[in-house]
Parts: C-alpha cells; sequence; structure tokens
C-alpha cells in the first residue's frame, strides 16, 4: 500500500461513505450524513469501531445510551453493542476507522 496523505477536508458535498480505504489489517472510511440522517440501529458482533467527528455533530445511541458527539471528538463504540447514528442540525463528517472484516453480505431482496 503506497504511503500517501489523504485531506479528509477536502470539499465534498455527497453524502454517505465519500472516501476509504483498506490495509491488511484497517479499514478506514470517510461518511457525510445531511441533518437528521445517519445509520439505522445495528449491532456490530464482530469489531470495535472508532467514529472521530471532523464537522458538524452526530448524536449516537449505544445499547440505549445517548451521546452528543462534535468536531474533533472521538469515541469507541464497543464490539456486541447496538448502535446507531443521527447527524446534527448541520448535518456531520466523521471518519470510521475498524480492523479489517470480510466484504458485506447483500441484505434480504439485493441483487
Amino acid at each position: 500500500m503506497p504511503l500517501t496523505p489523504v485531506d479528509l477536508a477536502a470539499p465534498n458535498d455527497g453524502s454517505g461513505p465519500l472516501w476509504g480505504m483498506q490495509s491488511e489489517e484497517l479499514n478506514a472510511t470517510l461518511l457525510a450524513w445531511p441533518p437528521g440522517a445517519g445509520v439505522a440501529e445495528h449491532v456490530n458482533g464482530e469489531l470495535e469501531t472508532v467514529l472521530l467527528v471532523l464537522d458538524g455533530s452526530v448524536r449516537v445511541c449505544v445499547d440505549g445510551t445517548e451521546l452528543e458527539l462534535s468536531v474533533h471528538q472521538l469515541l469507541v463504540l464497543p464490539r456486541g453493542s447496538a448502535r446507531s447514528l443521527t447527524a446534527g442540525p448541520g448535518g456531520v463528517r466523521y471518519l470510521s476507522l475498524h480492523r479489517r472484516r470480510g466484504p458485506l453480505l447483500p441484505g434480504p431482496g439485493a441483487r
């Protein structure tokens, strides 16, 4: 894997996954959500995940506990926890980091 810096503050008006990379051991994904959007509750039984807020704010619910994160705050989501994320009033951009895992399987009805 080449050693190439990534500018996580570069302008990008998209939403959802904006950038990603994987090494032999790690996955990193830059995500952005407009106000009120985010990630529905799910359980990750395989991995701990680190969230680092780069812009905006996000409400994170972990096993029923709600936390508000803003710029430059980091949270480790425990393996096996039920979690959801909802972007704050100005939207959110954050980096998600975790140990590399296999590809996600398509859900029911996926083609």
